[in-house]
């Protein structure tokens, strides 16, 4: 894979070298972003649309409906599919659509919408008893992926219906980006602008909508989405009390589309410490964030090294409420028999006092895919371990002291 895009470049450039100047930027552009989107499509799998039939082959009659008819149709099948995802909701629970807008952070004034879909389990009785704000997870998806994807794919509703908390699934809309990609690797949004601004008033909003527990607020997401997870978590403390990144590449040392998938697939081994140190450097009185890092050996999108890279990085973020710098190994066997398959993995674990503050786990054999996911949606991986079952047992250790920030403009 890496030869043929080796290739790709090479002949690009022999091609370059033929324009005139005053067209060679353009051609420049333009051959890097086709290369790169060949290299996205190649990497992840994602197959071209077949080439249209020859007109010398027969088509099959296709039967014209009139308008009311194709309208009568579109409503009966919505109409089908919101009787069945109803019908799948436990009493009680709630899994809805809705629309945020927030004109400060648009560019020139425009507002900027974002859809987001939310799920609200069921109130139990324990809850009902205790009366306390419930917890929220923040999940974001990966590129091609939607809302509902991350949805299926984890299966953090039913978690969510079992342990008591609400799921928030902000969705990147393909007019931002063609791939619904999060564009983590812009050097604005890593300092906190674009889609990690619009994420943080979301929450912001959602949380003071329906009283959710601002001191159990955390953040999760795979691939791109776990990428602005993180960069959510860093550049918002006081709203993300822990985070957990799955297929994650490291933290800010990329500035466009090239060096994202130069980082992706080598890492960045000089320069992911001295970012972060700039970072906490420019931070004094950080709280520190604790963070579980889960990852594949087999991940040949976003290699293994970014997750030691990541661990790293949170060790010094965190390097203040850590209790030493030995981390303590468990070892967890696979097993292919029985209703719950599992590939072998193992933990590193750093604590604080006895509280674990940043996991590093790595999954045997597990590709660009979420552990232990529904097998129905891409990028997932139906045999364990649970990755949404073991992010939720790390987050409940951890609440975060709420700390006043200005009000977010209405909805």
């Amino acid at each position: 894979m890496v030869t043929n895009l080796g290739s790709l470049w090479l002949k690009s450039l022999k091609r370059l070298t033929k324009a005139p100047r005053a067209k060679g930027r353009l051609l420049v552009k333009t051959s890097v972003a086709k290369t790169v989107r060949s290299f996205i499509d190649t990497t992840l799998g994602i197959k071209k649309s077949a080439p249209a039939a020859s007109k010398s082959r027969r088509r099959p009659a296709v039967k014209v409906l009139a308008p009311s008819a194709v309208q009568a149709a579109k409503q009966g099948a919505a109409a089908k599919t919101l009787h069945v995802k109803r019908a799948l909701l436990p009493a009680g629970a709630t899994w809805q659509k809705a629309y945020f807008s927030f004109p400060e952070i648009a560019p020139m004034g425009i507002p900027r919408r974002m859809a987001y879909w939310l799920y609200v389990p069921a109130h139990t009785p324990s809850t009902r008893a205790s009366q306390e704000p419930m917890p929220l997870i923040v999940m974001l998806h990966g590129c091609r992926q939607t809302a509902t994807d991350i949805a299926a794919a984890t299966r953090m509703n039913a978690l969510a219906e079992r342990k008591g908390f609400a799921v928030l699934y902000p969705h990147q809309s393909s007019s931002v980006d063609t791939h619904r990609c999060w564009h983590w690797y812009k050097r604005g949004v890593q300092r906190g602008e674009g889609d990690v601004a619009m994420i943080a008033h979301l929450i912001a909003h959602v949380q003071q909508r329906h009283n959710f527990d601002r001191r159990r607020t955390y953040a999760a997401g795979l691939s791109a989405g776990a990428a602005l997870a993180t960069i959510l978590a860093l550049r918002h403390p006081n709203l993300i009390a822990a985070v957990g990144l799955h297929s994650a590449p490291v933290f800010a040392t990329s500035d466009g589309a090239l060096s994202a998938y130069r980082t992706m697939q080598q890492g960045s081994p000089h320069a992911h410490s001295a970012v972060i140190r700039r970072f906490m450097a420019e931070h004094a009185g950080f709280p520190g964030m604790p963070a579980m890092v889960i990852h594949g050996d087999n991940d040949a999108v976003v290699r293994r090294i970014n997750a030691d890279e990541l661990a790293q990085q949170f060790l010094l973020v965190n390097g203040a409420q850590l209790s030493s710098v030995a981390a303590k190994r468990r070892l967890h066997a696979g097993r292919t028999a029985g209703q719950r398959p599992r590939l072998a993995y193992h933990t590193d674990t750093w604590y604080a006092k006895r509280t674990p503050y940043v996991v590093n786990c790595t999954v045997n054999g597990l590709g660009h895919a979420w552990s232990g996911g529904d097998r129905s949606v891409e990028y997932t991986e139906p045999r364990g371990p649970n990755a949404s079952l073991m992010l939720w047992e790390f987050f409940a250790h951890h609440q975060r002291p709420i700390v006043e920030s200005p009000a977010p403009p209405n909805a």
